[in-house]
């Protein structure tokens, strides 16, 4: 229950609904709420019921936050920041520097909602730079370029959710493409509980079977008990999780504890993504995977210390 006074009211035209507001700017219900107890910001008002609504000059806050999230950042060092200064950190973000102009092509595209057109440019670039490097640096880079769009208000957000979703048929599309290539090891991916974000598991599940690996997915958001159970009923040599920027960090850490130890001790727990950047090595029994590029010389390691396995 929701405890706090409200002291400030507001009528609707002065604010935008707790949900609008996580569904404009990808971040969670809680995670607001959280960041609010903690940091002070985002400060809502209250509409005549006492639910939260926020200014439309928080919201924009929030979308330029969350869009430095995306890049690695830290909310923790981003929330005590001006607007002034997270533009120009934006703006100064080494990832930034060339990738512009390799995904600009998307823009006029997406917006024209010529989708057989832009479904067809998806496939030309993936058939020409290979699944690897479409996933390593093509997607990435045009996920910065839509979300600097979407930041900025030139991209709907209904317009990033159709990339969004044209991007996981093609990653689908390519991985079921590669067929029965991939042996060992048996990866088992998800997302845990509140962590609904596909995408980057499809990226990982592309290279670990363009890699040779058996890469089998349950979707996201599943339970901690789930995932154990699935383990061990597909023999899995390796369960791979993956957290979004948006996903907090206690609560990563706390699912990773606790789906470590209910794992068996031989199958490997490796995750990745943007929530965990710079703090996944505190927890004991975890193979980080910093980033996409990552994936390959993993596999090589878990090899070389598997060799019997490996041979199956």
């Amino acid at each position: 229950m929701d405890n706090t006074p409200p002291e400030i009211t507001a009528s609707p035209a002065q604010g935008i609904g707790i949900a609008a507001v996580e569904r404009d700017t990808g971040l969670g219900k809680d995670t607001l709420r959280v960041w609010e107890r903690r940091y002070g910001f985002p400060q809502p008002l209250r509409d005549a019921f006492g639910e939260r609504v926020y200014p439309a000059e928080q919201v924009e806050h929030l979308r330029l936050i969350k869009r430095l999230m995306d890049q690695g950042q830290r909310p923790g060092a981003l929330l005590r920041q001006p607007m002034a200064a997270l533009t120009e950190r934006l703006a100064a973000s080494p990832e930034k520097v060339g990738a512009g102009d390799t995904a600009e092509w998307i823009v006029p595209l997406l917006k024209a909602r010529d989708i057989d057109t832009l479904r067809a440019e998806l496939s030309q670039r993936l058939a020409r730079d290979g699944l690897e490097r479409f996933v390593i640096e093509t997607v990435p880079a045009l996920n910065l370029r839509i979300g600097d769009g979407w930041m900025s208000g030139e991209i709907a957000i209904f317009e990033e959710h159709l990339y969004t979703e044209l991007v996981q048929n093609l990653l689908r599309s390519a991985t079921h493409g590669l067929g029965g290539r991939g042996t060992r090891p048996q990866v088992l991916l998800t997302t845990v509980k509140d962590e609904e974000h596909l995408l980057g598991l499809l990226m990982a599940e592309a290279l670990l079977a363009a890699n040779g690996a058996f890469a089998v997915s349950l979707g996201a958001q599943t339970p901690i008990a789930d995932i154990a159970g699935a383990a061990r009923g597909t023999h899995a040599d390796i369960v791979a999780l993956s957290f979004s920027a948006a996903y907090p960090w206690r609560k990563a850490r706390d699912a990773l504890v606790e789906l470590r130890a209910a794992l068996p001790a031989a199958t490997g727990l490796w995750a990745g993504g943007a929530g965990l950047a710079g703090r996944g090595r505190s927890v004991a029994g975890v193979r980080v995977i910093g980033a996409l590029s990552d994936v390959a010389p993993a596999l090589a390691e878990w090899h070389a210390a598997h060799p019997q396995r490996s041979r199956h």
